[in-house]
């Protein structure tokens, strides 16, 4: 098949969405099919350029969560189109809009994906948990974009569930965005005291704060170090917050190398986000053998892979988390055991098996078409 993947960035490696389109790319590739990407940043193989698109404020905003749109050329989208069987888009932006449009003139089946979370928007813009307000951003992206599909990807069961209570119509497809085969187990390498780790972008719902805070409450603190792995808009005002508590902790941006030799030196993994659609980077730490402590958020479909309660706090609850964080650090024995099972459920996520599922539906979308 001639896949063509819609995606406003494709370079930057900043967030899980360009993490997760490149992983499938790559493994489309190995299965045979030619996969073109439109998009903006640098020219390259199958790489069709579009112009970055500055859209006043709303640039300036989504810039600080390493966002950034491609403004549509009817021209380069026409050429990136033709002669494709399946088309998947993975951003409900201005540009995958105008794109859909085209791609429906030229009469070539179209996939949405679903990863941008209506929660994502209201705690960037100040709104937090505020239902309504939510409530509001999944109309106006199933308006705006997702009512013009038939068929939408969701990454986890829990989105999949959020949009038909939202009054999405589409069949969903659930498939998970999948672990690269480089996280694997690896020997541990020995260091003093305890290194926790979180993985994500720096902003209010992924709750960076709350961890420093629990560290703070550990009996174990003066022996805590905390990596935070990521970039955002919350990185000063959390660097200071380490200060105030005496946290011991660094801030960083790694590639998945960096990544990998990191989990070596980490004893526990923290998933502290009250928002979250699938969480790849929990994903990839409990197949790389470390055992996650995840919040028991009811926005957020990391709650799935706790395979034990004490791989559970209260959300928004640093006493929960210190709780949780200290029992972990005095049982190492249970820790290694628990991790054992975690391993084996990282094999579940492959990304090379969620490709091959998703091939079944870009099949499915091109059996519809020939029998139109």
């Amino acid at each position: 098949m001639t896949i063509v993947l819609v995606i406003d960035q494709y370079d930057a490696l900043n967030n899980g969405t360009t993490a997760s389109a490149r992983r499938f790319v790559e493994n489309l590739r190995k299965l045979g099919h030619t996969v073109r990407i439109l998009t903006s940043g640098e020219p390259g193989p199958d790489k069709f350029i579009l112009p970055m698109w500055n859209i006043p404020l709303v640039s300036w905003i989504s810039a600080k969560q390493g966002i950034y749109f491609s403004k549509p050329d009817e021209a380069v989208i026409r050429k990136a189109f033709e002669g494709a069987d399946i088309v998947h888009f993975y951003l409900p932006f201005p540009m995958g809009r105008t794109a859909q449009k085209i791609a429906r003139e030229m009469n070539i089946p179209c996939l949405a994906a679903f990863h941008v979370q209506a929660e994502n928007i209201t705690y960037n813009i100040g709104l937090g948990k505020v239902g309504i307000a939510a409530k509001f951003f999944y109309k106006f992206l199933k308006s705006f974009f997702y009512k013009r599909f038939d068929h939408i990807h969701c990454p986890s069961q829990f989105i999949a569930n959020e949009l038909k209570a939202n009054g999405y119509k589409a069949k969903l497809h659930v498939i998970s965005n999948g672990v690269d085969e480089v996280f694997v187990p690896k020997d541990p390498v020995s260091h003093e005291g305890y290194n926790l780790l979180m993985i994500g972008r720096l902003s209010p719902e992924k709750r960076q704060d709350l961890i420093i805070k629990a560290v703070a409450l550990s009996k174990y603190k003066d022996k805590i170090h905390v990596n935070f792995a990521g970039q955002g808009p919350c990185l000063k005002k959390y660097v200071k917050l380490a200060e105030k508590y005496g946290v011991s902790a660094d801030f960083n941006f790694y590639n998945t190398e960096n990544i990998i030799e990191l989990m070596r030196k980490t004893d526990l993994y923290i998933h502290a986000s009250d928002v979250e659609i699938e969480a790849i980077a929990c994903m990839e730490a409990f197949s790389s053998g470390l055992v996650p402590v995840i919040a028991d958020a009811k926005k957020s479909a990391t709650v799935q892979f706790a395979l034990d309660e004490k791989s559970l706090f209260k959300a928004g609850s640093a006493k929960s988390l210190a709780q949780r964080i200290d029992w972990w650090l005095e049982h190492p024995e249970e820790k290694a055991e628990l991790a054992k099972k975690y391993i084996k459920e990282g094999e579940e996520y492959r990304v090379s098996k969620s490709v091959k599922k998703m091939e079944e539906v870009y099949k499915e979308l091109l059996e519809r078409k020939n029998v139109q």
